[in-house]
């Protein structure tokens, strides 16, 4: 088997470092909501609201760093961002009001979205220097630094200590994370161009613009991801209100849906490499429909948890395809392709569970997830987009 050189190896371990840091950071974050909540004395509809602050926060970040990652560079700008991230982390473990708390959440917020849209431009990158697929393991390993803040979280939360102390030993430890790792980064022009290349063919061309294909793939990334932003806050409420379980029980939901998400992540790359992007998304996504339509209809609950498993497995590597897909349309403005699809995709995440919660005053909730199921058949019928028509030649300029 062809193996990277050293370099790549390297920058794909940093990388491997910045997407568990990320999920590490969030989980961190999500673990301490109730005290932190607690602490500053907000109700939970002003919390809400400030959860959508964060989530703007984020947004905005995406799509500045997007740009900025293309003109300054993966060495600067993710490891700036990581820095941000680790530093805002701080902030909301000493918050005493809903100002203080705001502006916490927009530093973190801005941090988050930064980090996203940088890392995932230095993952394809890094791919490029490989003989195979291995975006999908990044974002598995995105779930493993949310795992890992799940039991840190746990124990310093029975162990009584004080939030404020936990989040800013969490936050250093990121910033830390993010300059140690910031050396090994690599840049466009750090991956070779393939030795068969001529010169003719290495000059600047004339590309056509990316135009409406990356916008297919933000709203491919926005169905898929709304999708799994109603498996986060309702999987384990409709086993609870649908099937009676118990609180215990229902969060089983939520965990086979966790745990074969992040097992997929880890098999989707090897079945890229033999089947292909556009497969992937489209079984996928068939998959996922299918899995989620048991789950909403099974009167049991050990068929119910089968459900979701499929659900978690189908939706596993179908984000990492389309955010891989949108940084090579253009490798000199990846980052600026990148933003839009993880913007659109994030949209799509804060969106799902709001537009699941309006229709239960209308409808039950297992017939509400209707809505990403057909989500996930369209994604289905469109994934061909990631197997586009061969172009005419382009022109070198000059």
């Amino acid at each position: 088997m062809t193996t990277a050189p050293p370099r790549p190896r390297a920058a794909r371990f940093a990388t491997f470092m910045f997407f568990g840091l990320n999920g590490f950071a969030m989980g961190m974050w999500v673990v301490h909501i109730p005290n932190i909540e607690r602490a500053t004395g907000i109700s939970h509809s002003t919390l809400g609201a400030l959860l959508l602050v964060l989530g703007g926060a984020a947004f905005a970040g995406m799509q500045i760093s997007g740009p900025l990652v293309d003109r300054l560079g993966h060495r600067r700008l993710v490891p700036a961002a990581g820095v941000l991230l680790g530093l805002a982390l701080c902030g909301p473990g000493f918050a005493n009001s809903w100002w203080t708390l705001g502006l916490s959440l927009i530093l973190f917020g801005f941090g988050n979205g930064a980090i996203d849209v940088g890392m995932n431009s230095h993952a394809v990158v890094v791919e490029r220097a490989y003989p195979r697929p291995i975006m999908a393991a990044f974002h598995a390993f995105w779930s493993i630094g949310g795992a890992f803040a799940a039991v840190i979280g746990a124990a310093t939360l029975g162990g009584g200590v004080p939030t404020g102390v936990t989040l800013t030993a969490t936050g250093l430890f990121c910033v830390l994370l993010s300059l140690v790792s910031a050396r090994f980064l690599m840049e466009p022009a750090d991956v070779p161009s393939p030795a068969s290349e001529s010169p003719a063919e290495s000059a600047p061309v004339r590309r056509r613009p990316p135009g409406r294909v990356v916008w297919l793939l933000g709203l491919l990334a926005l169905a898929l991801m709304l999708s799994e932003g109603v498996a986060n806050d309702w999987a384990a409420l409709h086993m609870e209100k649908v099937l009676g379980t118990s609180s215990s029980t229902a969060a089983l939901a939520y965990g086979a849906f966790a745990v074969a998400m992040t097992t997929g992540r880890f098999l989707t790359d090897r079945v890229a490499a033999w089947a292909g992007p556009a497969a992937i998304v489209r079984y996928g996504a068939a998959l996922a429909a299918v899995g989620l339509s048991i789950a909403a209809a099974a009167p049991w609950v050990p068929l119910s948890l089968v459900g979701w498993a499929l659900f978690g497995l189908g939706l596993s590597g179908g984000v990492p395809q389309l955010f891989t897909a949108a940084g090579n349309l253009d490798t000199r403005a990846s980052g600026a392709l990148m933003a839009r699809v993880v913007g659109l995709g994030y949209v799509g995440l804060l969106a799902g569970p709001a537009l699941i919660g309006g229709l239960t005053r209308w409808m039950p909730l297992n017939v509400t997830f209707a809505v990403p199921v057909v989500l996930c058949v369209l994604a289905a019928v469109f994934a061909g987009v990631l197997s586009p028509k061969p172009e005419p030649a382009e022109q070198p300029v000059g």
